[in-house]
């Protein structure tokens, strides 16, 4: 998921390290804190594996700054994983937000869909935090106000996210801007 973000931001423009981390944190870090020993090692891994640069630029004051670059390479590694996403990308919720945050970045509408139809079939499986057995149960079946709660919000979320994905797949599918697919 960092690696992701980092890839995607990059994406957008070249960033200084702190602002980098500044990005990153705002997409993910109320869940996932980013924290300097975990940011600068991924962005050395990432210059090693020459999905990134860093160019030493002028400064503002007299210190320069190192400012990072996505490569020819690191462009194709954010394509591959915004086409191909694991199943932890699909299924857990922070990591979805960390791919849709991005998935503009693949230039084909019919490949965007795919992603979103992955997400779709996900969701339409039936689920809870809580089963009987094999069976998900529901909030009408506690009568604990908190979990009741914990699953009203969960299902009202997923029935914006599925109505949200069904008008942005059938809006990817007519040719129009997925801007104009109804919310």
């Amino acid at each position: 998921m960092l690696e992701l973000a980092i890839l995607g931001f990059l994406r957008d423009q070249p960033l200084h390290g702190y602002d980098l981390r500044r990005r990153v944190a705002a997409l993910m870090g109320h869940v996932r804190p980013v924290a300097d020993g975990t940011l600068y090692p991924a962005i050395k891994r990432m210059a090693t594996s020459g999905w990134l640069t860093r160019k030493d630029e002028p400064g503002k004051a007299a210190a320069p700054r190192r400012m990072l670059y996505l490569t020819a390479e690191g462009r194709a590694e954010l394509e591959r994983r915004l086409r191909e996403p694991d199943e932890l990308d699909i299924s857990d919720e922070n990591r979805w937000f960390a791919l849709l945050a991005f998935l503009r970045h693949l230039d084909e509408p019919e490949d965007q869909a795919a992603v979103l139809r992955r997400r779709l079939a996900f969701l339409e499986e039936p689920t809870s935090f809580f089963y009987d057995g094999n069976r998900p149960m529901g909030a009408a079946e506690f009568g604990d106000p908190f979990r009741q709660g914990l699953l009203t919000i969960a299902h009202a979320t997923s029935q914006a996210e599925l109505a949200w994905l069904h008008a942005t797949i059938e809006s990817l599918a007519s040719g129009a801007h997925p801007g104009e697919a109804a919310c």
